[in-house]
């Protein structure tokens, strides 16, 4: 089996802000293992907040190029341990690692990825579009720009309230709002009452990723559901979240691809939790993979791909909130 590392920097329409960051492109890494005449693909994205660049996943992954090569055809939840045991330390690398061989496997087999899982998709939940903090004029712009069934809208300023009631005039669309750990408890709790009354469906990770202290205040104070994000990284952090949260969002990049993800989705199920798989601005690769996650979710945020100036890849086509997969196998993506 053969490894090839594809590095891109992926431009964005808009420049994109979030409570800690803002970004006008990001880089990204592709991967792709040939092995039996079929080629697989997966992503992952730098990512400064938990210190991940391009040569650190590529040098990462080059290193376990002799051990790639070795590996072909086990299952993939074999893979997955397999490369573990060698990348801990960089769940990045490894998720566009798993991607791959997910993808790779599923073509062989002959299967779309959800088929080969034995995946219903006939309810599948529609994907949230995402606005990014900037001024209120801009806000509505971006929104005006892209009409959409459900918004994620990013906050975490001083003018939080302000902006979700200006962007409601401008719309019957269902609101998320993602604050990124910019609240503290006590304006959790009270911005949750106002935001129920402008339709806001849940708030995703309002406190620091460690305050447990006031995740369990607003758990049990909070007139709107919350879902964990920064909280729910890898799999042990599910049973944390459990009666400290109301769901999880976990993301692909952060606890390793989609073989931990499906446990960690299965797993917040059993405990009664809402569950959403959530993306990084990123491309129809990575995006392609969370569409065969579907039917383990009640919520999903895969809006990635809209947000670029030019995709590099095709796969899953989005409409209006609604996913369709590509005609072929595995996650269905091809370079373009």
């Amino acid at each position: 089996m053969q490894l090839i590392l594809r590095p891109y920097i992926l431009k964005l329409k808009h420049t994109f802000t979030i409570s800690r960051e803002s970004r006008d492109e990001q880089p990204s890494l592709i991967v792709e293992l040939k092995d039996d005449g079929e080629s697989g693909f997966g992503e992952a994205t730098s990512n400064p907040y938990y210190n991940v660049s391009i040569k650190g996943m590529m040098n990462d992954l080059q290193q376990l190029e002799p051990l790639i090569a070795d590996s072909s055809g086990i299952p993939p939840e074999e893979f997955w341990e397999k490369m573990k045991s060698q990348l801990s330390h960089n769940m990045f690398a490894l998720c566009a690692l798993d991607l791959a061989y997910n993808d790779l496997y599923a073509r062989i087999k002959g299967k779309k990825l959800y088929e080969l899982w034995n995946y219903d998709i006939s309810h599948n939940p529609l994907t949230n579009y995402t606005i990014g903090i900037d001024t209120i004029e801009k806000m509505v712009s971006k929104m005006k720009e892209m009409p959409w069934p459900i918004y994620k809208i990013k906050l975490g300023s001083d003018r939080d309230i302000d902006i979700v009631t200006e962007l409601r005039k401008h719309t019957d669309a269902i609101f998320r709002v993602d604050a990124n750990c910019g609240w503290t408890a006590d304006e959790t709790i009270a911005n949750a009452k106002v935001l129920k009354e402008l339709g806001v469906e849940f708030i995703e990770q309002p406190l620091p990723a460690d305050d447990w202290e006031g995740h369990k205040k607003v758990f049990e104070q909070s007139v709107l559901p919350i879902i964990a994000d920064e909280s729910c990284q890898v799999e042990s952090d599910v049973d944390k979240c459990y009666q400290n949260f109301h769901g999880i969002n976990v993301k692909l990049t952060k606890c390793g691809g989609l073989t931990p993800a499906r446990r960690m989705l299965v797993k917040a199920r059993k405990l009664g939790m809402k569950t959403m798989v959530g993306c990084m601005t990123e491309s129809t690769v990575g995006i392609s993979a969370i569409a065969h996650l579907l039917p383990l979710l009640d919520y999903v945020d895969m809006d990635g791909a809209l947000l670029l100036a030019e995709d590099i890849a095709s796969g899953v086509r989005i409409e209006n909130g609604e996913i369709f997969y590509s005609d072929l196998n595995g996650t269905g993506v091809t370079l373009t």
